[in-house]
């Protein structure tokens, strides 16, 4: 097999090969249809702090799944060879693909069986690698953390990867959004998916008074921004990680009795909830395809943000 491999902060990813994985117990080899590509991959390369989220070195990134199981562990009874499945990256297993074993930007993955996510009929392999992550984290935190319903009216920052599959999966359960985007073309994107309005700067939505404000993004100011403009009693769920560090308005967070929460993952009914949707046709992320070979030119994309929606990398190209 071959694959992409971290070897150290700010050096660029190794193409290596490596003995195909055999499948052991209680585990599962996938052969690599679609892996996906994440702004937190883009993170792990350039900042230091990310290596203590990593295990044994050297180790091939992608968190993002989805394959076909091609060999099948002792022990393991509820999956087959020839299932279509995904892998949650925060599962019951504790481990992370791309992490704490080698991940998606390799053409074979060897898997903890209980961290499984079935892909149904009508859900793409590239819709389905987006929605292990893009799609639970997203869905995670607005629904679960956030605790959004319809009636709300709710502030959205970041209609990036995370930001535009929760935004349509909110429109979808009738939910008022409030997008708010530095990019022209998110922005664009976030009124195509109907948004009930569109808008450059967090403070401009203050007078909607929103009772939930999620940041996609975690640029410091943003969170900064969305305790000032939530509602009385409102809440502001933190999942992007643009800057490790913040600072507050104590004042307004105080006064308002304000909560900010963060949100990590999310589980593996996070995901069938989103591949639920996206089955439906309710939730149709936008996605850019590269191939493997690309998949250190994405990273970059990624990081001088000329993506747009979720980058995939179509492993069999």
């Amino acid at each position: 097999m071959k694959g992409w491999q971290f070897v150290d902060t700010n050096k660029p990813l190794e193409l290596v090969e490596k003995e195909d994985p055999k499948a052991e117990a209680g585990k599962v080899v996938i052969d690599m249809k679609v892996a996906g590509l994440c702004h937190s991959d883009v993170g792990v390369l350039r900042g230091e702090g990310w290596k203590a989220l990593l295990g044994e070195l050297f180790v091939i990134m992608g968190h993002e799944i989805a394959g076909v199981i091609s060999e099948v562990g002792d022990g393991v009874t509820d999956y087959k060879v020839g299932d279509k499945v995904a892998v949650c990256p925060t599962g019951p297993s504790g481990t992370a693909p791309g992490y704490a074993y080698d991940g998606g930007f390799g053409t074979k993955v060897l898997a903890p069986a209980e961290d499984l996510v079935r892909i149904p009929d009508g859900v793409s392999f590239a819709a389905a690698a987006a929605g292990t992550d893009a799609g639970m984290t997203s869905y995670h935190a607005a629904f679960n953390k956030g605790g959004i319903k319809k009636g709300m009216k709710v502030g959205m920052i970041g209609i990036g990867g995370l930001g535009q599959v929760a935004l349509e999966a909110a429109i979808a359960q009738d939910i008022e959004v409030y997008a708010i985007d530095t990019n022209p073309k998110a922005r664009e994107l976030a009124k195509d998916l109907g948004a009930a309005g569109v808008y450059e700067n967090v403070k401009e939505i203050a007078e909607f008074e929103p009772e939930v404000i999620i940041d996609y993004a975690g640029f410091d100011i943003t969170t900064r921004e969305a305790l000032e403009s939530v509602a009385f009693q409102g809440k502001v769920v933190l999942v992007g990680m643009g800057k490790l560090e913040t600072t507050v308005n104590v004042t307004s967070m105080i006064t308002k009795q304000a909560t900010l929460v963060g949100s990590n993952g999310g589980t593996k009914q996070d995901i069938e909830d989103m591949y639920t949707l996206m089955a439906e046709g309710k939730v149709s992320p936008k996605i850019t395809e590269i191939t493997f070979d690309e998949i250190p030119e994405g990273i970059q994309m990624l990081e001088d943000n000329k993506v747009t929606g979720r980058l995939v990398a179509n492993m069999e190209e």
